[in-house]
């Protein structure tokens, strides 16, 4: 992926480390310095300098704080030993480098089409992140936001988002549970095919994804045979797949 911000890497004071749901915790860093990052770009945790590893931003500059969201299910060494890094380094008292503002998925700030974003799991960080900043800049067109998961307890912040769709006509919250449990009153499946389900043509839209880079390859043949325009349609997954 290309860097569309300054690559040098800047020490990040470790505020808290906090868990969401069973596997997934909440970093929250306070850089040291100015950061400027458009939403939906990514920042690389400097393990070493050899060994860097990326997470979405789920939080907006105007924040002064980088939100992290990372998964570490059972068996995910990588996300793990990132993790591991950064609750030493608090204990510790030092600081995290992180090279900041990286990837080419961000908001495209200057569109007033119609916009839907769709993540799987923790991917969840990116759409989060770009659902920020277009209500900060009052923006006027729908936003739909849809998030699948495994299952309902990996939807973190399902209250907040009920609450936000709550208070903005604008804006539409659909989560989509794949294995739900008995209780779960919502959409099931896959979330690619709730979005497909939801919209005749998506020839209007611009669309964000987020999540497995196969969710994402599958996404972009499917919604591209419905009419999306790929050029239109965002993930920093496309840069691989």
């Amino acid at each position: 992926m290309t860097n569309t911000a300054n690559s040098s890497a800047i020490a990040c004071q470790v505020i808290s480390v906090d868990a969401l749901s069973p596997g997934i915790s909440k970093v929250v860093l306070r850089p040291d310095q100015t950061t400027d990052y458009s939403a939906g770009q990514y920042l690389q945790l400097v393990l070493s300098a050899e060994d860097k590893r990326p997470f979405s931003i789920a939080s907006i500059a105007s924040s002064k704080l980088l939100e992290l969201h990372i998964g570490t299910p059972a068996g995910d060494s990588w996300s793990s030993a990132a993790l591991t890094h950064i609750e030493q380094q608090f204990r510790a008292g030092m600081p995290v480098m992180a090279e900041i503002g990286l990837g080419q998925a961000q908001l495209r700030q200057e569109s007033t089409r119609p916009v839907i974003l769709m993540a799987g799991g923790t991917g969840f960080s990116y759409v989060y992140a770009i659902a920020q900043a277009l209500s900060a800049a009052n923006a006027s067109q729908p936003v739909f936001l849809y998030w699948g998961v495994r299952h309902e307890d990996a939807l973190y912040y399902l209250p907040q988002l009920q609450q936000w769709a709550s208070q903005h006509k604008q804006f539409r919250f659909v989560p989509v549970v794949q294995q739900p449990g008995a209780n779960w009153q919502g959409r099931n499946g896959l979330v690619h095919e709730a979005v497909l389900a939801d919209f005749v043509s998506l020839e209007a839209y611009d669309i964000y994804i987020a999540g497995p880079f196969a969710m994402a390859g599958v996404a972009r043949e499917a919604f591209t045979e419905q009419g999306a325009h790929r050029e239109h349609m965002f993930a920093d997954a496309f840069a691989y797949i």
